[in-house]
């Protein structure tokens, strides 16, 4: 560091310099998120010719050597030579930023690629790059290192590097049949740049992929995975478009059908445009923004919105999320104030977040050159959208509450009962929250009569037991430590919550007291701060029911009371099943040890039979919690020195939401094929029956 500053201190980074200087600023990050980032820039250039009509097959491929490979059957990248650079169409686009045939020059009407920087920020940060084109009955070549063009000995990534000196060549290395056109692309990500734990990740690969092909009709995209020791391939492909994928989403039963909302707009904006002479004129241009929704309402609680402007996924929102719930709060407010009397509303006012409770949304807008927040197009910001997409809305919405179709009919009056519910369940649980929170000794308590509270006031160190039954509840109140656990006995199997709607599942008795004992509300209005209890271990019999009743009280906690299990706060208390009482010689007291597994047993006798020990008999199998006394019971399950409890985690939430529907759904096709398909895997024996 100096006081001196001058000029010399200045820096001009020349072409990929600012790239591989500031990758962050092009593709986010350095680690798995950026590296990602790089495979999607250049798919999606396949995917933006698929949209404008070229091409319906996408091919992916991971390499075993770590490079990655795309390839399409579309126009191919231009050949010819770019007048004002002299280089080749294909040289342009691989080192030149902000080039590209995505600045209204009429070879896209809308696509995802906006900046004309994907493409030469990838062959900045890789290694090597590879590129082929078939155009014109010829296949065209070209290699980059680092971004720099030349040619490679061989076809290692490491291989000597020759970089061109006086001019670049695009070879010429074989011929196609005429008509065929296309682009392989293959890179290595440079290590230098990215991070030593940057992996590809076939899941986001693959969920991407799937999201591309719901979202582009009749396209396909194949995904390859070569790096291991069996190569698997993959294909999706959606021709239900938008609405399929809606569907694919819902994470609960339907209320309405999957609708359909389409239309259109047109704006002014002021751009401005390249003129011949190479100057930059401002000039107004007319834009169309073209708007495809699609939406249901079920009967969970849960918000599940995707958006995406020219395919390109907008997880933050923007304009277009802005007017589409402008558009609904328009009309489904006015449709609520006419059918008021029925629905019995009073005073009490919809708020947005009642309209969008069990709201399952795709919502796609198209438009030429839309405005982005940053390179990573995270936010659209293109100001005339939002208005736009409110009036398709709210005219398509409008149409099927005038409809006199008996299905229209029958399913928006559903909606408006289900929007009023969930306005009266939000104000009740704000009315009712502090009634919920712990009582001390002076309050009067409305906590369930049934439940066997500790004494501590330290929310971290207290636990709550949900146990099976009453017979259970009389030994475990003399196996806890009153002072930090408590009791909470549920009588059988409680309401399958997957199932049923909100008011049946707070109509419920075991569930409202689970709700009520821990004291933090439920679906929206759940505030995990509240929760009375710093554990909640779910004790159920070690057989089949009680694996039953575990999942019916996991799919009350993971609909209605996930931040608990997110912080990792759901455990599943486990009881052993068998008791081996070690026969010892002379006065030595006998030995008694617990086994969790029938395999675990068999090992624990094949041990003591080798050692020549002698065990009680008959060993004793626990068929449920009741058969043990309380010494037992709080040696084995309910001691901290020497229980054994299982975290219940939620590593992908939409893996885990399609997992519940599937196992405890309404829908029982799915299920039935998942016993079916799965009735190898399980072993007979295993059954408690």
């Amino acid at each position: 560091m100096t006081a001196e500053y001058s000029a010399h201190h200045l820096q001009v980074l020349e072409g990929l310099e600012a790239v591989r200087k500031r990758p962050g600023m092009y593709i986010g990050s350095t680690d798995s998120r950026g590296l990602m980032h790089c495979v999607w820039e250049i798919i999606d250039n396949s995917v933006d010719e698929a949209l404008a009509g070229f091409g319906t097959r996408i091919d992916i491929v991971l390499h075993p050597d770590g490079s990655v490979e795309v390839r399409d059957r579309a126009r191919g990248i231009p050949v010819d030579v770019e007048p004002r650079t002299g280089l080749t169409g294909v040289e342009v686009v691989f080192t030149k930023l902000h080039a590209g045939g995505k600045f209204g020059g009429g070879s896209y009407a809308a696509s995802g690629g906006l900046h004309g920087v994907g493409a030469s920020v990838v062959n900045a940060l890789s290694e090597r790059l590879d590129v082929e084109v078939d155009r014109g009955g010829k296949t065209h070549a070209m290699s980059f290192h680092r971004g720099e063009p030349g040619v490679f000995a061989n076809g290692a990534p490491d291989s000597a590097f020759t970089p061109f000196e006086a001019s670049s060549q695009l070879r010429v290395t074989g011929k196609v049949a005429k008509g065929v056109t296309g682009t392989r692309i293959r890179y290595w990500a440079d290590r230098q740049i990215f991070t030593k734990d940057a992996a590809f990740h076939l899941a986001e690969l693959e969920q991407r992929a799937r999201q591309t092909a719901f979202l582009v009709p009749g396209l396909e995209i194949v995904i390859t995975d070569a790096r291991g020791e069996e190569t698997t391939e993959t294909s999706y492909r959606f021709d239900g478009g938008i609405s399929e994928f809606a569907d694919f989403l819902a994470p609960d039963a339907a209320i309405t059908d999957t609708w359909r909302l389409t239309g259109s707009g047109t704006f002014t904006e002021t751009v401005p445009v390249l003129q011949p002479n190479g100057a930059m004129v401002p000039t107004d241009v007319q834009r169309e923004c073209t708007v495809d929704i699609a939406l249901r309402w079920g009967t969970g609680y849960e918000t599940l919105t995707r958006s995406f402007v020219n395919i390109i996924a907008t997880p933050k929102g923007g304009t277009h999320q802005a007017g589409f719930e402008q558009g609904l709060m328009k009309v489904l407010r006015a449709q609520i104030d006419q059918n008021a009397r029925r629905l019995k509303v009073g005073n009490d006012k919809i708020e947005k977040d009642d309209i969008l409770a069990g709201l399952t949304a795709v919502l796609t807008v198209s438009l030429p050159e839309p405005q982005f927040e940053g390179q990573t197009k995270e936010v659209l910001g293109t100001p005339a959208v939002r208005t736009i997409v409110a009036n398709v809305v709210a005219k398509e919405i409008a149409a099927r509450f005038a409809s006199t179709k008996r299905d229209d009919k029958n399913q928006t009056a559903l909606l408006l009962d289900k929007i009023v519910s969930e306005m009266k369940a939000r104000i009740s649980a704000r009315t009712h929250k502090e009634t919920q929170r712990r009582k001390n000794a002076l309050e009067s308590s409305s906590l369930p009569s049934k439940l066997a509270d500790c004494r501590t006031q330290d929310v971290a160190q207290s636990e709550l037991f949900i146990v099976e039954g009453d017979s259970a509840l009389g030994t475990a109140k003399l196996a806890r430590n009153s002072e930090y656990q408590a009791l909470l006995p549920i009588r059988g199997k409680i309401l399958n919550v997957q199932k049923a709607s909100i008011s049946d599942m707070l109509g419920n008795a075991e569930c409202a007291a689970i709700i009520q004992t821990i004291g933090a509300g439920s679906g929206r209005s759940f505030d995990i701060d509240a929760a009375r209890y710093g554990k909640i271990v779910l004790m159920t019999d070690a057989d089949v029911d009680g694996a039953h009743i575990r999942t019916l009280l996991l799919t009350l906690f993971f609909r209605y009371m996930r931040p608990l299990i997110e912080a990792g706060r759901v455990y599943a208390a486990v009881p052993p099943l068998h008791r081996v009482v070690v026969v010892n010689p002379g006065s030595k007291p006998n030995e008694t040890i617990y086994t969790y597994t029938d395999r675990e047993l068999q090992a624990l006798l094949a041990k003591l039979g080798k050692a020549d020990k002698r065990w009680q008999e008959p060993l004793q199998r626990y068929k449920g919690l009741g058969e043990m006394d309380a010494d037992q019971l709080a040696e084995t399950t309910m001691d901290r020195s020497g229980r054994l409890l299982r975290r219940v985690q939620v590593q992908d939430a939409d893996a885990a939401a399609h997992a519940f529907e599937l196992l405890m759904g309404s829908d029982v096709a799915p299920r039935r094929d998942f016993i079916v398909s799965s009735s190898d895997r399980l072993d007979r024996e295993a059954i408690d029956a």
